[in-house]
């Protein structure tokens, strides 16, 4: 018995002595550190952030880009639920799982940015600005995050047995993906809304009367992306989590998603334009800035789309998973564009926001800990896989 055990005690340490684990616990633990930093020093002892920049990168990366990037959830659901696409059935756990940890984790990045952490259930329970777009934004990602909450609770009742309280949640699977809808094409498109008040401040290449438009739309196409990233990540390292159907019906996702990304990338594209062209705004594209412009409009934006209507002719699903990361990268490119790189555009150089390390590191923090979590997620819930007592939805 004691030599059983010992080798299962040898095996488990070998497992998490490879590098990845090594690696993640690395970053969990200089997190944990500057964590105490954050709250002991308060923002000035682990950021750059300054008058001009109050907001630094975790709002560009941990906010704007984490909610865009979690649109897979409303993606998914919607293709399955609402326009009955079938094969897509398999994405719609992975997409909800993802989007309810980037949802959560957003929130909790949000205390590491606000000044007074504690106050920030007050806009919704305590002193409500309506009039204000960032209260907007706050109420429907807090009502979108329950929303998520809930749908993810099926396969929380699947692991626990309990068929009653899953069932009725499975009656609600219409009305809250119709909510899901609603509530993220009011917050995704808000915050480009944020930017609206700020002509002075942004280049005039990424300002536009139709910005919400922009980040919502984009939204859409990251989304799919994401589903098709991550799907791809599942089935290279969590296949073994898997049952038949998921990994039968793989490609199937890949393709749908695929054709539909490059379509909405395309109007994409078109409005990106028009906003150009409406404003007149074309001189400014031999300039420094307009190269970069045309640098992300052509990059990872054109290119992705049209390696995705490649990738759905010739049925090549590496080329479609390679446009998927492509349009990460942009969606990255364009948030960070928007609101650093565009933003305070004329300031001198040495004026100029770059965050500092610990910055960087509380990100790679946030990030770590959602891929933990999935990853014990999928393990122990009936995420990619279905459970046998259960009837599927």
């Amino acid at each position: 018995m004691n030599a059983t055990t010992d080798r299962k005690k040898t095996a488990l340490l070998e497992l998490l002595r490879t590098p990845g684990n090594i690696l993640t616990a690395f970053i969990l633990a200089l997190g944990l550190c500057i964590t105490v930093l954050r709250f002991t020093k308060g923002l000035a002892g682990v950021t750059n952030l300054n008058d001009n920049y109050p907001w630094g990168i975790w709002i560009s990366f941990d906010l704007l880009c984490g909610v865009a990037l979690a649109a897979g959830g409303y993606a998914a659901t919607t293709a399955c639920h609402l326009f009955g696409l079938k094969d897509f059935r398999t994405s719609v756990r992975p997409a909800v799982t993802s989007a309810f940890l980037g949802y959560a984790f957003v929130v909790l990045a949000l205390h590491y940015d606000v000044g007074q952490p504690w106050r920030l259930v007050y806009p919704i329970f305590l002193s409500q600005g309506t009039s204000s777009v960032l209260f907007e934004v706050g109420l429907c990602v807090f009502i979108y995050l329950s929303v998520l909450a809930l749908e993810w609770s099926i396969a929380v009742f699947e692991r626990l047995g309990w068929k009653k309280a899953r069932a009725r949640i499975v009656r609600l699977t219409i009305p809250l993906t119709v909510l899901g809808v609603i509530l993220s094409t009011m917050h995704q498109s808000s915050l480009g809304a944020l930017y609206l008040i700020a002509p002075s401040k942004m280049h005039p290449l990424w300002y536009s009367p139709f910005i919400p438009v922009f980040f919502f739309v984009s939204s859409i196409f990251a989304g799919m992306s994401m589903v098709i990233f991550e799907g791809s990540l599942a089935h290279r390292f969590l296949r073994g989590q898997m049952d038949e159907e998921h990994i039968r019906r793989g490609d199937a996702v890949v393709f749908g998603f695929g054709k539909a990304a490059s379509i909405t990338m395309l109007g994409y594209l078109l409005i990106r334009l028009y906003g150009v062209a409406l404003d007149d705004n074309w001189r400014f594209l031999p300039t420094g800035y307009g190269l970069w412009f045309i640098a992300e409009l052509a990059g990872f934006v054109a290119l992705p789309s049209f390696l995705y209507a490649l990738g759905v002719r010739e049925k090549n699903t590496r080329r479609i998973r390679f446009a998927a990361l492509l349009t990460i990268a942009g969606i990255v490119l364009n948030r960070f564009n928007v609101s650093l790189v565009a933003f305070n555009w004329q300031l001198a150089p040495e004026e100029k926001y770059f965050p500092h390390w610990m910055e960087i590191a509380v990100s790679a923090f946030i990030v770590t800990l959602i891929i933990t979590a999935y990853r014990l997620i999928c393990a122990y819930m009936p995420i990619l896989r279905d459970d046998p007592d259960f009837e599927t939805h």
